[in-house]
């Protein structure tokens, strides 16, 4: 076990697992980059250090520049390492976006996992890019207006040679990916949704739970696009059938921030989900 126990998460935080998850399988031969977020606070809180591997804290925006730094370093005293930035959607999406654009373009030998919980969770709950349509936040009371950031297309259209979709509730699916990340050459990137009981307002013994029905309602699709080449993984290769997939309402009724949807904003979710789909069907046809 790579992250130790007695950490400051909250209860039923997934962040743990998922780093945890993550350790498993890049080893101690590993060097994390964090940039402010909720894992700055359970790795830096006063309590102790719980991480077994080496960890740099980083200002908002300059995780990936660190990190290439540091690679570049490493390669020049000849040490091998994966270096890793483990960064939030505020941090990725937001704050840290050119920074990590700049990184894709340039390829660096890094491997970038965004943890998406899709809001400034730490500081209080505020809307990020990532927020998705309709969620509640401090800074969207009554909803918010606009639609998700697509993040992971966005970093695919720079032409990396690895980016990826993931879920804690999919662990084996995860660490597959991390590990086909790991040994590839390049700029790798990891998209990887992360509920937050506190911030999406749910029972912190539902994590597990809600993190699946994303998965089974589509809302998160599980795919990979290796050099070029889009491909589903998992249980949504089973997906593409739309009556195969729950409808989101199974979803959205889990979590209070979505409690003050009309029933004509559950149907614009649903009808942009399945949209999307119609989308994944056209990458995955693509390469058959």
């Amino acid at each position: 076990m790579m992250f130790m126990r007695g950490n400051a998460a909250c209860p039923g935080c997934p962040i743990p697992r998922e780093l945890d998850a993550l350790l498993e399988v890049t080893g101690e031969k590993t060097v994390l980059v964090v940039p402010a977020s909720c894992t700055t606070v359970i790795l830096g809180d006063n309590r102790g250090m719980p991480s077994k591997v080496p960890v740099v804290h980083s200002a908002f925006a300059a995780s990936p520049a660190i990190a290439s730094g540091l690679k570049a370093a490493l390669n020049a005293r000849g040490e091998k390492a994966t270096v890793v930035v483990w960064a939030g959607d505020g941090g990725t999406g937001d704050i840290g976006f050119a920074s990590l654009s700049g990184a894709a373009e340039r390829n660096e030998d890094i491997l970038y996992v965004c943890y998406d919980n899709e809001a400034y969770m730490n500081t209080g709950i505020q809307r990020s890019g990532l927020t998705p349509f309709g969620a509640w936040t401090t800074t969207t009371p009554l909803g918010k207006k606009e639609r998700k950031k697509p993040l992971p297309q966005l970093i695919a259209e720079h032409g990396v040679p690895y980016v990826a979709t993931a879920s804690i509730a999919y662990v084996f699916d995860y660490q597959a990916k991390v590990r086909k990340a790991k040994d590839i050459l390049g700029f790798r990137y990891i998209h990887l949704l992360s509920p937050c009981p506190p911030g999406w307002r749910y029972d912190s013994s539902l994590t597990v739970e809600i993190a699946k029905v994303a998965v089974e309602t589509g809302i998160w699709p599980l795919y990979e696009v290796e050099k070029g080449k889009f491909r589903l993984t998992s249980i949504s290769k089973t997906l593409l059938d739309k009556k195969k997939r729950k409808p989101v309402t199974e979803y959205l009724k889990l979590q209070g921030r979505f409690s003050e949807l009309t029933e004509e904003e559950k149907g614009t979710i649903q009808q942009e989900v399945d949209e999307m789909w119609e989308w994944l069907a056209k990458m995955e046809s693509s390469n058959s």
